[in-house]
């Protein structure tokens, strides 16, 4: 089940969280000020004790980066945009039904004379349908059985949490994530038959992640109408990206992540366990071009070098490495965008190499979801506007 809870502030972000169980049923409402009420309060909560310096940093923060401004107005406030290039309809309810898949993969990196072990989660399609009302979306999804057959894959067990929120000058991603339970692609590779998948119902990833980019062209550039279509990008425009990231992981297995028949041909020989942790500044680009005013393809890349800090395990040793690595975060979307009428493909996912002592670029992880949606944009009647009558006042 995934499960998305919220409350806005007077001047909340929007943004899109999602949290999934097993993929058989999702609801999700985005409300990222929500989340960052609670990690305020519990990190008062934790550092009583340097409240006072806390608040000296935020102030020299706020002197140093944003002179003469407040630095919650400049993040929350949606300050005027150009309309020529955008528009935004905030009293429009923007409905979609749509298709969904998510992944967490891994591959051991192998020689130049053997192939990479590509571990790869069996994952649900899902089915379902949604609406956004001025910074508030809810989704319900389903992983239908006629969408999902394929067992000869084995079963993945997960808990996914994904939070994309965008600011009018940021783009902030944040993802949790718990899979256990993988097969080996391709079929037939290091399995008993042609026919059949090698399967690690022992092996997992636990996976943290934070990227947060500062947009510099917000006035021209949004965001939100490549991925959310609440907003309609009617003019070609982009924008330079500068931000950082950070990643904490694992990887285990109850035995040796290579299989035995195999273990001769790679350096992760016995090793069924890998931790890491890195972090380093980054910066990007995104794009979306224009055709007709309706048309639309977006494309975005941000690249980072990370300092990284490894442990790998096997049964008796443990191997310690430091070491630094480019990683990619990327968006594509495409699709045809209007005040009435939306439809749009969507590819959101990240590449983050990890170096362990027995070899260099000798991990590699994958995440990523896939979007198909289409729906319409309507004016909610007198009856329902009154339902929505306290979020047009927190919006306010």
């Amino acid at each position: 089940m995934h499960l998305k809870e919220g409350n806005q502030s007077k001047h909340s972000i929007p943004g899109e969280c999602l949290i999934v169980y097993r993929i058989k049923c999702c609801i999700t409402i985005n409300s990222a000020s929500f989340r960052l009420q609670h990690c305020v309060t519990d990190g008062t909560k934790n550092m009583k004790k340097n409240k006072l310096t806390l608040l000296r940093l935020l102030a020299m923060c706020i002197q140093v980066f944003l002179p003469g401004k407040a630095l919650l107005a400049q993040v929350f406030i949606n300050n005027p945009h150009d309309s020529t290039y955008y528009v935004t309809k905030p009293e429009l309810i923007t409905t979609r039904f749509y298709f969904s898949q998510k992944y967490t993969a891994f591959a051991l990196r192998a020689p130049k004379d053997a192939q990479d072990l590509k571990y790869r989660p069996n994952t649900n399609l899902n089915m379902g349908v949604g609406a956004s009302y001025r910074n508030i979306t809810l989704n319900l999804a389903y992983g239908f059985d006629f969408l999902n057959n394929e067992p000869e894959k084995g079963k993945t067990k997960l808990l996914d949490l994904q939070v994309h929120s965008y600011p009018k000058n940021w783009s902030i991603d944040f993802y949790g994530q718990f899979y256990k339970g993988y097969y080996l692609s391709p079929r037939g590779f290091a399995a008993n038959s042609p026919a059949s998948f090698y399967l690690r119902p022992d092996a997992g990833v636990h996976l943290f992640g934070l990227a947060v980019y500062y947009v510099f062209n917000p006035n021209k550039f949004s965001y939100r109408a490549a991925t959310l279509q609440t907003e309609w990008q009617k003019k070609s425009a982009g924008s330079f990206l500068f931000g950082g990231e950070a990643h904490y992981g694992m990887i285990k297995s109850d035995s040796s992540m290579v299989p035995g028949n195999l273990e001769a041909n790679y350096p992760q020989e016995g090793i069924n366990n890998v931790r890491f942790f890195s972090f380093g500044p980054g910066f990007g680009y995104a794009y979306t071009l224009v055709m007709q005013q309706h048309y639309f393809i977006t494309g975005s890349l941000s690249l980072n070098l990370n300092l990284g800090f490894s442990t790998e395990t096997d049964r008796v040793h443990i191997n310690n490495n430091v070491y630094t690595v480019p990683i990619s975060t990327y968006r594509f979307s495409g699709g045809y965008n209007s005040s009435n009428w939306h439809i749009s493909a969507t590819w959101t996912g990240n590449s983050l190499p990890v170096q362990g002592a027995s070899s260099p670029n000798n991990y590699l992880l994958q995440t990523g979801m896939v979007q198909l949606k289409f729906g319409k944009k309507i004016m909610p009647g007198q009856r329902l506007k009154k339902r929505l009558s306290f979020l047009d006042r927190t919006a306010n």
